[in-house]
């Protein structure tokens, strides 16, 4: 981060004692404690929607969460000279989740639960901010177009690669599987499940992952809400699970576990439990791997990428048999 921007901190009402570079950002350790400037790369109203939200959550109690603070002109973003935005926040000086301690996983998910219970808003404040619903059904027809595209120029392309040739083999397997998901979730979805969910004002945080979820002295708290939409709750458990199962071999006593500890605050409704099915059948894995190839220099191809293929290749035995385990009873 340009260290100009440490200049931007006088628009705010707090004494800075010392700053320190972090991860793209600054760490100001003030009177008020640490806090973190970020630059903020989103839409400059959706912060107010996420802002919204944070101070509902806080003065619940129910999770600890970090804060934005405002400019002494009651700002949410500050811009550089050169038209930066920069969002300035509280921060938790602690360690990540362990998401090798079972324990902490059940308690990460207990914690994504509580954080749901709080993440509604009233409908016409929903329709205020001008919000859309995701799209489940749009996001995988545009990701099966795309899967689509990429195939039709391996097929063609007259010269591969040895990654190109491995990723060519198992395509015809995962681009049908891709399709069948697709066409089962239309099949299954409701589209009044859309307005319900605007109806319900149900947000999510949009990227729960380790990362995001601080341990505080007896509990976690949760950063970094700039990814929070407008989805069903399913939405942030299945990326925080899709991580652990694939770590862990799709282990079915771990899904069954997490599952029943989010259950245990926040009980999974049954049209919710059938979408978190087709959200962990639908091959997003490959889907990734196939869009890093694509919307990258293909001239020198990354040995990463052909792990990443083995691994996803070796373990859909295993998250076929998770699948039928877990969800048995679900049916298009």
């Amino acid at each position: 981060m340009n260290d100009r921007a440490v200049g931007l901190l006088d628009r705010y009402d707090i004494e800075v004692m010392h700053t320190r570079k972090g991860r793209g950002a600054i760490l100001c350790d003030t009177n008020k404690g640490c806090l973190i400037l970020k630059e903020y790369t989103g839409n400059p109203e959706r912060i107010k929607v996420q802002n919204r939200l944070l101070k509902q959550i806080l003065e619940t109690d129910a999770v600890p969460i970090e804060q934005i603070l405002k400019t002494k002109e009651e700002e949410l973003l500050v811009e550089d000279l050169d038209g930066k935005r920069y969002v300035l926040k509280t921060y938790f000086e602690n360690r990540e989740c362990n998401i090798h301690d079972a324990e902490e996983c059940q308690e990460a998910v207990k914690t994504l639960a509580k954080l749901h219970k709080e993440m509604h808003l009233p409908k016409e404040e929903v329709e205020a901010y001008g919000l859309s619903v995701f799209s489940l059904g749009r996001e995988y027809e545009k990701h099966n177009k795309e899967l689509r595209k990429v195939w039709k120029y391996l097929r063609t392309k007259s010269q591969k690669s040895f990654f190109e040739t491995a990723l060519l083999q198992q395509y015809d397997y995962f681009l049908a599987q891709a399709k069948e998901v697709t066409e089962d979730w239309k099949a299954f979805a409701i589209e009044d499940d859309l307005e319900y969910i605007k109806e319900q004002g149900m947000f999510c945080h949009g990227d729960y992952q380790y990362h995001n979820i601080i341990r505080v002295q007896d509990r976690f708290a949760i950063i970094n809400f700039e990814r929070c939409i407008m989805d069903n709750p399913v939405r942030d458990l299945y990326l925080f699970m899709r991580k652990l199962l694939e770590k862990s071999n799709w282990s079915q006593k771990l899904g069954d576990t997490l599952l029943n500890a989010y259950s245990s605050i926040r009980p999974l409704p049954a049209r919710s439990f059938v979408e978190l099915y087709y959200r962990f059948s639908y091959p997003e894995k490959f889907w990734k791997i196939v869009n890093f190839y694509f919307n990258s220099g293909k001239a020198w191809i990354p040995d990463r990428n052909s792990e990443k293929l083995d691994i996803l290749s070796g373990q859909e035995k295993e998250k076929q048999a998770f699948l039928e385990a877990v969800f048995r009873t679900v049916s298009p």
